[in-house]
């Protein structure tokens, strides 16, 4: 059974049609990458997933339960929203740390708000400075954001959607507010994630990342699924023309 199942996600907004059915699945442990144009709809369909956006229409089922159904018309209760929150973890283009609280706080914030059952303030703050520790920023555990660089908030923001254990990240442009030279210390810990079968859905503009390190792509044009399949299939042998367009330009290194 698919980790992930999405059916027929449509989102509209006001009379602009951002989602058009939109369905694809996929596995534990699998890396998914969505590429396309900037307004195809790929952090739109992010955000309806992760319960910021809510879809006009389909059905977002993770593990077998159905935490979004179009035809059911119940309003959830933000406790409710939360709870299904916690299946996604995100990791935002701008980082979106507190400035107010240190690298462990912002990680651990949600975990202390919402104490996970079976753990104390202790176990909490040990599991977030292990994935800073991952990040390659234990040493940084005591800095406010405005002492870090972007490639280390980001990878803070990325140590913080992990701590709630979710079944699948989700990233959205992860290196598109950083520096060239910063990009490449995200890219490196995404990489060793994905080395590591941490399940994800990579929206990003690196291509050859997204060659590298994907599973399975999809490219997204004007609110719709226009190809997708293997890294290969996408990049090296692509069969629909808007595809062919994209790509235009891109080298293989």
């Amino acid at each position: 059974m698919a980790l992930l199942e999405v059916r027929n996600i449509r989102k509209n907004f006001g009379s602009t049609e951002v989602l058009k059915n939109i369905s694809f699945s996929m596995e534990k442990g699998e890396a998914l990458s969505f590429i396309g144009s900037s307004g195809s709809g790929k952090t739109t369909l992010l955000r309806c997933l992760n319960f910021l956006e809510t879809p006009d229409d389909g059905q977002i089922i993770v593990n077998g339960e159905t935490l979004f159904d179009g035809k059911s018309r119940k309003r959830d209760s933000h406790q409710k929203i939360r709870e299904k929150r916690r299946h996604f973890g995100l990791v935002f283009q701008s980082f979106n740390l507190f400035p107010q609280y240190t690298a462990l706080e912002n990680v651990t914030l949600a975990s202390r708000l919402n104490m996970p059952s079976g753990m104390n303030l202790k176990m909490v703050n040990e599991r977030g400075m292990d994935l800073l520790n991952q990040m390659g920023l234990s040493d940084k555990a005591g800095n406010y954001p405005r002492q870090l660089s972007g490639g280390q908030q980001q990878r803070v923001a990325i140590a913080r959607a992990m701590m709630s254990q979710p079944d699948i990240l989700c990233f959205d442009e992860p290196t598109s507010a950083l520096d060239p030279e910063l990009t490449g210390e995200v890219l490196k810990v995404i990489r060793g994630l994905a080395e590591a079968h941490t399940t994800m859905i990579i929206v990003t503009h690196e291509m050859q990342f997204a060659h590298d390190v994907a599973d399975h792509v999809i490219f997204m044009d004007k609110g719709v699924i226009a190809e997708e399949g293997t890294p290969e299939q996408v990049f090296e042998h692509p069969q629909n023309e808007r595809t062919k367009q994209f790509l235009t330009g891109y080298e293989q290194h």
